[in-house]
């Protein structure tokens, strides 16, 4: 692959506090894409305007608004961000050889488009790339501490043969677990990379949306649909008992997988979820041999 040809899809809903500096860091980037598709998911506020406002100067973004939906108590229990993200995919203009799904609240790095590209043009076995995340300082709230091998779901680049291997996503809590298993499952692989100058920022942390524990027993949901072996559960909330706020997140982290299990929420497929549990034991039973050492930095289990 000599080239690629990058599509970007942006899901928005309410989004006037923070589209408005997605779109100029977009404007920004060192290697812009050759298209942007913001997908506007039933606002009522003023970012639609916004998003038209910014197409209307920049020949390579578009917008399309989704057909009316029914109100929805929790939009992301349910999974109409990535519903919205695929809604659009489907629309993009042809040719594209790499598709990206961004969420509203980020802001990147000038060079995060020619890096996520770069380590593709490279890497020819990487399904689905993506850059670190940190979280804008003031923000408050709190990141998921992740492996290199995840990518974080509000900014993934997927490389369109992975893309068809693995679609459609499923619409559910932990879909940005489970595209990744099936892309490991049908030999791709995983990466997150950092971007040189400082990664991208995500204008919104875990919790700001609706509450930070809620966005903990949300978390514990995600566990439950892509099949998070109980034991590994238990690993992560004493790992996080420090967390903010203390003891609370990590209960509230356990209860949303409970409920979740309780209630017979939807859970990605057999094959996914046996993958998940080998793995998760497998890295504990490294930890436990290991049980002493220092964590290095951005390991967590």
């Amino acid at each position: 692959m000599t080239g690629v040809r990058i599509a970007i899809v942006v899901p928005f809903l309410n989004e006037e506090a923070h589209l408005p500096a997605l779109l100029d860091s977009l404007q920004a980037q060192s290697r812009r894409p050759e298209q942007l598709l913001l997908v506007d998911d039933g606002s009522t506020d003023s970012s639609p305007a916004v998003a038209k406002a910014f197409a209307r100067d920049h020949a390579w973004a578009s917008v399309r608004r989704r057909p009316p939906r029914p109100r929805e108590r929790d939009r992301l229990e349910r999974g109409s961000a990535v519903d919205a993200f695929a809604w659009g995919v489907t629309r993009l203009g042809e040719p594209w050889d790499v598709v990206a799904k961004l969420d509203a609240d980020l802001r990147l790095t000038p060079p995060t488009v020619e890096t996520i590209e770069r380590c593709l043009l490279h890497e020819p076995d990487v399904g689905i790339a993506g850059p670190r995340l940190g979280v804008a300082r003031g923000s408050g709230g709190s990141r998921h501490r992740a492996r290199r091998e995840h990518v974080d779901g509000a900014v993934k680049f997927y490389r369109r043969e992975c893309w068809e291997d693995i679609s459609p996503l499923p619409v559910l809590l932990g879909w940005d677990t489970v595209d990744e298993v099936r892309a490991r499952l049908r030999g791709w692989r995983t990466t997150s990379v950092d971007v040189p100058g400082g990664n991208p920022e995500q204008l919104r942390a875990m919790g700001r949306h609706d509450g930070l524990l809620r966005g903990y027993r949300r978390w514990g949901r995600c566990a439950w649909g892509y099949g998070e072996h109980p034991v590994h559960v238990l690993a992560v909330a004493v790992q996080r008992l420090g967390d903010r706020p203390p003891v609370a997140g990590s209960a509230s982290y356990v209860l949303g997988w409970m409920t979740a299990g309780l209630r017979r929420a939807p859970r990605a497929e057999p094959a996914v979820r046996r993958y998940v549990q080998e793995d998760q034991l497998r890295r504990l039973r490294l930890r436990a041999r290991a049980f002493g050492r220092p964590v290095a930095a951005g390991e967590d289990t």
